[in-house]
């Protein structure tokens, strides 16, 4: 069965999450930005979600999850919760 580890930022607004994104891919530190503007719990551990599989989570974070290239920040991805940012830091397929 498939596994795999990620972290996310967890923000209000698409604006917000493509304005993280952008300091992301200017160099800044993935887990300093995710504990000072991530609303999810995960945050104070730098976005880190652990080891979970399919079906764990909502729908649209397993499809980036389950298929994206591993250590790449993708989204925003819209979910019930907000707008994530998403980075695979493992998987087993």
């Amino acid at each position: 069965m498939a596994r795999a580890t990620a972290r996310h930022i967890l923000v209000a607004s698409e604006d917000q999450a493509s304005d993280l994104k952008a300091q992301i891919e200017a160099g800044a530190d993935f887990a300093e930005l995710a504990r000072q503007h991530s609303t999810c719990p995960s945050g104070r551990q730098g976005g880190d979600l652990g080891a979970f599989g399919p079906g764990q989570m909502v729908k649209e974070f397993d499809q980036v999850v389950f298929s994206a290239p591993v250590g790449t920040v993708q989204g925003p991805v819209k979910t019930q919760f907000g707008f994530h940012l998403l980075e695979v830091t493992s998987r087993e397929d």
